[in-house]
């Protein structure tokens, strides 16, 4: 048993459980329930931290440092290997093939048998670039020491003209400066380098340029200066700093990131300024001429990394020479893993933070499944996401298989597919946030159906077809699409009714909606980027909920907004408006103690002092979404503005959050639900939704089907992209791709209503819709 005994972490109300080793646990519950406090924050995270404290010092000193969890005892831990759902990293340089490390295996095959034979597998790397140096070298020898002459190359396989990212960038230098100003009067109009700042100090201070003279009055040196010098030392206001010309300067900052990682806001202005257009050098491959010449059987490493991996697989699988055996028994492994896994759609090159989170923690599960480890256990956060219920088997069968070789697994989930294959369930609750954080069931999974909790009595809840659908009031055409894998599809996307967009991971779902409908004027987009946001960050932040607010206090106390704002005027000055104060320990955990002067509320003693309808400002942050709806919506504290947002917040399903409960505590499902309410506020006739039911329980799905419905009856048009059969027998019209995923995709295989997909049973969608509706 793994014993777990007063756990506190975040909600969690001082539970006591006993998990059996070597068998599949799932933990099921409502968005916000404690499930991840439970697993992922108590007993994953006291695991990793016990491993890290049996390094030493020095090497934990490199290490990212954890806190002990809020338990008192955690007793039968065994090692812990986390599989998550974040996104893979956002650099520019990071494909699937870097991410598995198929890439290494393919640079060394090719190093040993491609021909002609061009040098080690660094030369087909296009993340090492080629470099030569020559000069002397002193030589000690006894009493004498020499200078002999020495030459040194390293040969990359890294693409010089767009240093091995495949995409070579225009910038438009409009976008960058406003030519009509001087540099004093603001001219920059890249973000951070406002007049304020210190990048406009730099460039002012520098000696370079003229910071009074309009930059379109620049001399052709000066305006040389201001764009491409190179890194130089200078001294500005007697301080060291290293003066860098406009565009080296944005190509380091912003563009060493994957375009879908940025914020918003700078990814909108890389958007605006930057073109990218693919290498005309290596055709996008990032890799030299050589590289590219040096080729096994007519195929060279780069045709190797477009193939799809299922292809790629046959073809290494027809590869056999003795002297790297062992090299291509470990390489087929991991391809046929890719296949086995659903992911053979995907191709080596495929930049890793474009893949979706199912994807990205599919592609992590990779390394684990041929694993000899044992005893181990696997922690997975909602494995079946982005999943076609025709997949969730084959990902049911690897659980099993990892529970099989003698592991833990331990699976947060809401899909009532997986639950059942649970040798012991745990399912939290009863509610969410303050109402949660208790053990309501503990059994097998016959025994939850019959407990009567709010998972119990949802387990079999199978949505019915629509008796009426909705006529559409017009339709969207798209013709000709071929992002990706589709090939040249043409379909009317109905308008004014609730379409779903369905079918097999890889199948050209995202290709056809975000390629095909462009986020422009009256199209809201929300795909499932990850919220990013600090400790300071709460949902009153995030949603701008807080604006209103401030303003509200002002006008009734007369003063200024910003008293009203723990990062700025109002802040506790020994906390700096953080509530507590962190200690760093070097190599232990840092300790966080609650700030004794203003007792964690964040705020200056006499900022309290000023109310608003009998409250402060930190008993207004205190209070959930539901109570502050109230609260603003008449009286002496009305303000529409805010009781706007907050009835958004209520509508989808958040009414238990506190306004400011740090965004870093919240659940992968109330992120999503936290940011489908900001973007209801946005103007557009077209809402497009990726996967909205990610993260979310099962009674949760019917609140998002009524949110959906009012959408559409306001006047809405929604397209959802969606695996879950219950939007999909909500809908008023279902456009399915298929018939599989990659090359095998790309086409429509059923457009119409959901009642006649069920009669037709024509494709998997099909006869799994009908299956869950018990036709």
């Amino acid at each position: 048993m793994i014993r777990v005994h007063g756990a506190r972490e975040n909600n969690l109300r001082n539970i006591d459980v006993e998990l059996p080793k070597r068998r599949l646990t799932v933990f099921t519950g409502v968005s916000g329930s404690g499930k991840s406090s439970l697993v992922f924050g108590t007993i994953a995270a006291e695991s990793q931290r016990l491993i890290n404290e049996t390094y030493s010092a020095f090497v934990q000193g490199f290490m990212p440092t954890q806190s002990r969890p809020d338990v008192d005892v955690l007793d039968g831990l065994t090692t812990a290997i986390i599989v998550d759902q974040e996104r893979m990293g956002g650099d520019a340089r990071s494909t699937v093939g870097t991410a598995t490390d198929a890439n290494a295996m393919l640079r060394i095959l090719f190093s040993r048998l491609g021909q002609p034979q061009i040098g080690p597998p660094g030369a087909f790397s296009f993340n090492v670039a080629s470099v030569r140096g020559s000069g002397a070298v002193t030589v000690d020898r006894g009493p004498n020491s020499k200078a002999v002459k020495a030459t040194y190359s390293r040969l990359g396989g890294m693409c010089p003209r767009c240093e091995g990212r495949g995409s070579v960038t225009d910038f438009d230098l409009t976008a960058l400066y406003d030519d009509s100003k001087s540099i004093n009067e603001g001219a920059l109009t890249i973000p951070g380098f406002s007049t304020e700042g210190w990048y406009a100090r730099i460039y002012a201070g520098s000696g370079f340029l003229d910071p009074d003279k309009p930059i379109s009055r620049f001399t052709k040196k000066e305006l040389d200066a201001l764009l491409y010098k190179e890194p130089t030392r200078i001294k500005v206001d007697n301080i060291n700093v290293t003066y860098e010309g406009l565009i080296p300067r944005i190509q380091k900052s912003f563009l060493a990131k994957d375009v879908d990682a940025m914020q918003p806001h700078i990814r909108a202005f890389v958007e605006r300024a930057i073109t990218f257009t693919t290498c005309p050098d290596c055709d996008g491959t990032r890799l030299t001429e050589a590289a590219r010449s040096s080729k096994i059987g007519g195929i060279s490493i780069a045709d190797a990394c477009r193939m799809q991996i299922s292809d790629l697989a046959e073809w290494v699988a027809g590869l056999s020479e003795p002297s790297v055996a062992p090299l291509l028994a470990s390489l087929r492994h991991t391809l046929d893993s890719f296949v086995e896994i659903g992911l053979g759609y995907l191709s080596l090159d495929r930049p890793s933070g474009t893949l979706s989170g199912g994807e990205a923690q599919r592609t992590k599960m990779i390394r684990h499944l041929g694993s000899s480890l044992t005893d181990v256990t696997y922690v997975f956060d909602e494995p079946t996401i982005g999943l076609h219920p025709h997949d969730i088997a084959r990902m049911n069968d690897l659980l099993l298989r990892l529970r099989d070789k003698g592991n833990t697994v331990l699976v947060v989930e809401h899909k009532p597919e997986t639950i059942a294959i649970a040798d012991h369930v745990v399912d939290l609750g009863p509610g969410a946030g303050t109402a949660g954080g208790q053990v309501v069931f503990e059994g097998t999974v016959d025994g939850l159906r019959a407990s009567g909790t709010l998972t119990g009595r949802h387990l079999d809840d199978r949505a019915t077809l629509k008796e009426k659908v909705r006529i559409p009031t017009g339709t969207l055409a798209v013709r000709g699409a071929t992002a990706n894998n589709l090939r040249d599809v043409d379909v009317d996307i109905p308008l004014g009714v609730l379409v779903v967009v369905t079918g097999v991971a890889g199948s050209g779902k995202s290709s056809l909606i975000h390629g095909s409908i462009p986020p422009g004027e009256g199209v809201v987009s929300i795909d499932q980027a990850a919220i990013r946001g600090s400790r300071r960050s709460n949902p009153a932040t995030y949603t701008g909920l807080l604006d209103p607010i401030r303003k509200a206090f002002a006008k009734a106390n007369g003063v200024k907004p910003a008293l009203f704002s723990a990062n700025s005027e109002g802040a506790c000055p020994t906390c700096n408006g953080a509530g507590v104060i962190y200690t760093d320990l070097a190599m232990m955990a840092g300790v966080a103690s609650v700030c004794e002067d203003c007792e964690g509320r964040r705020f200056q003693a006499a900022v309290l002092e000023y109310r608003l309808g009998g409250r402060d400002i930190s008993e207004v942050l205190a209070m959930s979404v539901t109570q502050a709806e109230e609260f603003f919506a008449d009286g002496e504290a009305r303000t529409p503005a805010a009781h706007a947002v907050l009835r958004r917040l209520a509508d989808v399903g958040l009414g238990y959050l506190s306004l400011g409960q740090p965004l870093t505590t919240l659940s992968g499902g109330e992120r999503q639900r936290l940011k489908l309410a900001t973007h209801m506020a946005a103007k557009g006739g077209v809402y497009v939704l990726d996967e909205p039911t990610t993260g979310l329980h099962l009674a949760d799905v019917e609140q998002l089907l009524g949110l959906l419905d009012r959408l559409v009856d306001s006047g809405k048009s929604v397209i959802v992209i969606e695996h879950h059969q219950a939007v999909m027998a909500h809908a008023d019209w279902i456009i399915d791709l298929g018939p599989g995923a990659g090359h095998d995709g790309g086409r429509i295989v059923f457009e119409g209503t959901p009642a006649d997909l069920v009669e037709a049973r024509s494709t998997l969608t099909g006869e799994h819709l009908a299956a869950y509706v018990g036709r």
